[in-house]
């Protein structure tokens, strides 16, 4: 099971290269879902509404299965799946790159896009700072007033960060943890008497 993947830490934008009159404008976003995605994509083509072309290619998920390669009107293979294969030989994913396009009157064949478009996604993507990220599971866990100290001191034992604390006659903690750690923590907590706990995610 997989408890990491690689991404971007932040945006990176207007990485330019020029290629025999036209330019290309390298775009890097970290994107979690399809909403994050079609903003980024907005956003590009608002900024450069008289562009020629805006191509792209996106991997969502921890393997990347969700993924597109858009040539956006370019010939097809010659954009998005030379951006994709930047983002594969990155091993990165959760993330899109556009590369946008204004066209400068000379053509450069099926080759020199496939080469244009993958050098300026590499260009974009060689100035992005990858991290790896950890998955995080959220964990709530009810218990009785007088065991608190307990509790408290298992979660700082698995560095659960607490997100949520109702203290009454019975407790309810709720506490972020990485992925890695929940099937510890669940043996540890199955243990204990007097309490219930669940996962959310």
């Amino acid at each position: 099971m997989l408890f990491e993947y690689k991404t971007i830490e932040k945006p990176v934008e207007n990485i330019l290269l020029k290629e025999k009159g036209s330019k290309f404008i390298g775009f890097a976003y970290p994107v979690n879902n399809e909403e994050e995605l079609k903003h980024a994509l907005e956003q590009i083509k608002s900024e450069h509404p008289k562009a020629t072309h805006h191509c792209y290619a996106f991997r969502i998920g921890l393997n990347g299965e969700n993924y597109r390669a858009n040539d956006d009107g370019e010939p097809s293979g010659s954009a998005g799946l030379p951006i994709y294969n930047q983002l594969l030989a990155n091993e990165i994913t959760n993330v899109i790159v556009i590369v946008v396009r204004y066209y400068g009157g000379t053509k450069l064949g099926v080759s020199g896009l496939v080469k244009t478009y993958k050098e300026s996604a590499k260009l974009t993507l060689e100035e992005s700072h990858i991290i790896t990220k950890e998955l995080e599971t959220t964990l709530e866990i009810s218990f009785n007033f007088d065991q608190q100290n307990i509790i408290f001191t298992l979660l700082s034992k698995y560095d659960a960060k607490v997100i949520d604390f109702a203290a009454d006659e019975k407790c309810i903690v709720t506490a972020s943890l990485k992925l890695s750690q929940k099937e510890s923590i669940s043996d540890k907590l199955s243990e204990m008497q007097h309490i219930t706990f669940n996962f959310k995610n």
